[in-house]
C-alpha cells in the first residue's frame, strides 16, 4: 500500500463523549464485520477494567478500508488522569476527529487534548456527538467549540474547521441538522478529503519511534508506532536509539504487525506512514527510536505534564500476608511496578531507603487506582500509602505544589455549598456561567491536595447530582494547610471474627466499615469514630451466655448497614499513619504500626 492511501486520525474527547461508541460504528458500517458476526459494544475497550467502569484507560489501534484508503484509527482514553496515553500518540497522527458532546459542550479534558492537538499544528475534525439528545444544544456547543479554538489560540487555518452534527450511538453524522439522517458516510468522505495523507519519505532510511507498548501472549513484548520514513522488513538488522542518541541495542524484528479492522494481521514489510507493531526488540521502550544502522539522530518524543501525585507501594506484613494471594515479595513486587513505569511514561517509579517499599508518581487517584486494582487482580498482595502530592521548588527556593483546573457543573440550590467547600480546600474561582438544564458551571483554579477524596464528598452533597472534572493546571507558590479528616477511627484490640453483638455495641461510638463475621487482626481499622480522636475497641467479644440469655437471642440484633469503600474511597479517606492492605479478595484499612505502644511512640516522635 502507498503512503497516498494511508489516513492516520485519532479520535479525541471529554470522557464518556462517545469516543469508543463511534469507533464501532465506523467499523460496522465499513465492512469491518460480516454479516452474521457478533458484535459487542464498545469492542475497543477490551480490557475487564474498562469494560466494568464504562471508560477508556489506553489507547488503541484499529484501521478499516473505505473506497480503497487505510484509515488507522487510535482510540484515547478521555480521563485526564490518562492524558500520558493522549499525549504519546498524537505523533502517530495527521488529523484528529474532536468529540464533543451536543448537552455538555467543551469540558476541561476537551481543552487538554485539543491543546496537545493544536500545538503539533493538527488540523481538527469537530463532531458535535449526541445531536439527537433531548436535552442537547448542538448549535450552542458548536458555537463554544469554536470560542475554545480562540481561546486556545489556533490559527486561522486551524479555526477553519469542518464540523458535523452526529449520533455515534444511532450511527449517523449529518452537516445540518434539518438533513436527512442515514450513515457515517459524511464522516468517511471529510477523513479522505481533510486529513492529509502522512508526510513522510518512504525512499529514506527507516525510522521509527515508540508510542505504545503491549504483550502478546505468543509474541511476547509488542512495540507500536508509525514509520516515518523508509521501510521496514521483517529480520532486518535495526538499532534502538535513546532519546539523546545513544544506541541501546541492535535486534531483528521477529515479526511485524498491521492493523486490520480489531485484528492484527502479519506483514512482511511495511512502508512508511503506515502504525504497525513489532514483535522481537524486547528491551526497547516508549520514546524509544527504532531506525536504520546510519541512522544516528532519535526522532524527538513529545514532553508529557508531570505526575502530580505520589503513593508509597510495600510488601503486606499484616498477619494475614500470603493467604489470598500469590505475588508477595518485594521483588515481585518491584518488578511488576518496573515493567508499568516502561509502559506508561506518565508512571514513575522511584526506590526508597526501604527495600521492601518503592514510590510511584502518577496523574490522580484514578491513575494509581486502576494500576493497584489490577496487581490486586493479577494475584499480588500490597500495603499502599495515602496519596500524597508532589512538590517542585522554583529557582529562589519557594515551595511550589501542583493547581487542578476544576470544573464542576451543578444544581443552583447546591452552588453556595460547592463555593464554600472550594474556599475550605483553597480554591479560587475563575468562572460561573449557567450550563443548561437549570445546571451551574463553576471553573476553579485548586490545589491537588484539596482535590483528593472530594468527588465522594461533592456526590454526597449535591444528592449525586454534580459532574466534576479536572486538568492540570501548572505549578504554584503552595497555599497553606488545608483541613484534613475531622473524625477519628475505630481500631481493633484483637484478633478474630468480628461479631454481631460487639459490633452493636460499638456502633454508638460510630460508623461501621465491616460485617460480622469479618476475620480482623489487631490494628485493623474497623470504623470511622464520632470524635476526633483514634478509639480503641474489641469488635470480637461476645456476650456472655446464661441458661436464661440464650445465644438465639443474637439473631434479634439489627445492625446499621456497614460503609463498604471502594479502592478509590479508601485511599483518599486513609491518614498518613494509616495504610491500606490490597489482596486479590479484601481491601483493608489499619493502622500503619499495628501495636499501639508503636503507635504511641510514632506519634511522640512526629510531635517533636
Amino acid at each position: 500500500m502507498t503512503t497516498a492511501a494511508i489516513r492516520n486520525i485519532a479520535i479525541i474527547a471529554h470522557v464518556d463523549h462517545g469516543k469508543t461508541t463511534l469507533v464501532d460504528k465506523l467499523l460496522q458500517q465499513s465492512g469491518a464485520f460480516e454479516a452474521h458476526q457478533e458484535i459487542v459494544d464498545r469492542i475497543m475497550d477490551s480490557n475487564v477494567l474498562e469494560k466494568e467502569r464504562g471508560i477508556t484507560i489506553s489507547a488503541k489501534c484499529t484501521s478499516l478500508m473505505w473506497e480503497g484508503t487505510k484509515i488507522n484509527i487510535v482510540d484515547t482514553p478521555g480521563h485526564a488522569d490518562f492524558g500520558g496515553e493522549v499525549e504519546r500518540i498524537l505523533d502517530m497522527v495527521d488529523g484528529v476527529i474532536l468529540l464533543v458532546d451536543a448537552a455538555e459542550g467543551p469540558m476541561p479534558q476537551t481543552k487538554f487534548v485539543l491543546t496537545k492537538a493544536l500545538r503539533l499544528g493538527l488540523k481538527p475534525i469537530v463532531i458535535v456527538n449526541k445531536a439527537d439528545r433531548l436535552d442537547g444544544r448542538p448549535n450552542e456547543a458548536h458555537n463554544e467549540v469554536f470560542d475554545l479554538f480562540a481561546a486556545l489560540d489556533a490559527s486561522d487555518e486551524q479555526l477553519d474547521f469542518p464540523m458535523l452534527f452526529a449520533s455515534a450511538k444511532e450511527g449517523w453524522a449529518i452537516e445540518n441538522m434539518l438533513e436527512e439522517r442515514k450513515n457515517l458516510e459524511p464522516l468517511f468522505k471529510l477523513i479522505l478529503d481533510y486529513v492529509p495523507a502522512p508526510k513522510v519519505d518512504p525512499t529514506a532510511s527507516f525510522s521509527m519511534i515508540v508510542s505504545l507498548i503491549h504483550s502478546d501472549p505468543y509474541l511476547g513484548r509488542m512495540l507500536t508506532g508509525r514509520i516515518a520514513s523508509g521501510t521496514v522488513k521483517e529480520n532486518m538488522l535495526v538499532k534502538v536509539l535513546s532519546t539523546s542518541g545513544e544506541e541501546l541495542f541492535q535486534g531483528r524484528p521477529s515479526k511485524l504487525l498491521t492493523f486490520e479492522n480489531v485484528n492484527r494481521v502479519a506483514v512482511k514489510k511495511a512502508v512508511a506512514g503506515d502504525i504497525i507493531s513489532i514483535a522481537g526488540l524486547k528491551d526497547a521502550t516508549v520514546s524509544n527510536t527504532l531506525c536504520d544502522m546510519e541512522v544516528n539522530q532519535p526522532l524527538q518524543a513529545l514532553p508529557i505534564d508531570p505526575p502530580t501525585l505520589m503513593m508509597t507501594f510495600s510488601v503486606n506484613d499484616s498477619p494475614m500476608a500470603g493467604l489470598e494471594g500469590d505475588k508477595v515479595t518485594s521483588r515481585m513486587v518491584r518488578d511488576r511496578l518496573m515493567q508499568e513505569s516502561e509502559g506508561n511514561i506518565s508512571i514513575i517509579v522511584k526506590e526508597t531507603e526501604d527495600k521492601n517499599a518503592l514510590e510511584v508518581a502518577g496523574r490522580g487517584e484514578l491513575q494509581l487506582g486502576v494500576l493497584v486494582e489490577t496487581m490486586r487482580r493479577e494475584g499480588f498482595e500490597l500495603s499502599i500509602s495515602r496519596p500524597r502530592v508532589v512538590y517542585q521548588t522554583s529557582e529562589s527556593g519557594e515551595k511550589l505544589e501542583p493547581i487542578e483546573e476544576l470544573q464542576v457543573d451543578v444544581d443552583g440550590e447546591f452552588v453556595g455549598a460547592v463555593v464554600e467547600q472550594m474556599g475550605m480546600r483553597k480554591g479560587e474561582m475563575m468562572d460561573m456561567c449557567p450550563s443548561g438544564g437549570g445546571k451551574t458551571r463553576l471553573t476553579f483554579l485548586v490545589p491537588t491536595r484539596g482535590l483528593i477524596g472530594y468527588q465522594s464528598e461533592l456526590l454526597s452533597q449535591t444528592r449525586g447530582t454534580a459532574v466534576m472534572s479536572t486538568i492540570f493546571h501548572g505549578y504554584e507558590p503552595y497555599k497553606g494547610s488545608i483541613e484534613g479528616r475531622r473524625n477519628g477511627v475505630l481500631i481493633s484490640t484483637d484478633a478474630g471474627a468480628a461479631v454481631a453483638y460487639a459490633l452493636w455495641k460499638i456502633e454508638e461510638r460510630g460508623f461501621m466499615f465491616i460485617k460480622p463475621g469479618t476475620a480482623l487482626y489487631k490494628g485493623m481499622i474497623i470504623g470511622e469514630n464520632r470524635r476526633p480522636n483514634d478509639l480503641e475497641v474489641n469488635p470480637i467479644k461476645g456476650k456472655q451466655l446464661t441458661n436464661i440469655r440464650a445465644s438465639g437471642k443474637d439473631d434479634s440484633i439489627d445492625l446499621t448497614p456497614p460503609r463498604l469503600m471502594s479502592l478509590e474511597q479508601a485511599m483518599c479517606y486513609i491518614q498518613d499513619d494509616e495504610l491500606i492492605e490490597v489482596t486479590p479478595k479484601n481491601i483493608r484499612l489499619r493502622k500503619r504500626y499495628l501495636d499501639p505502644n508503636e503507635r504511641k511512640r510514632a506519634a511522640r516522635k512526629s510531635l517533636s
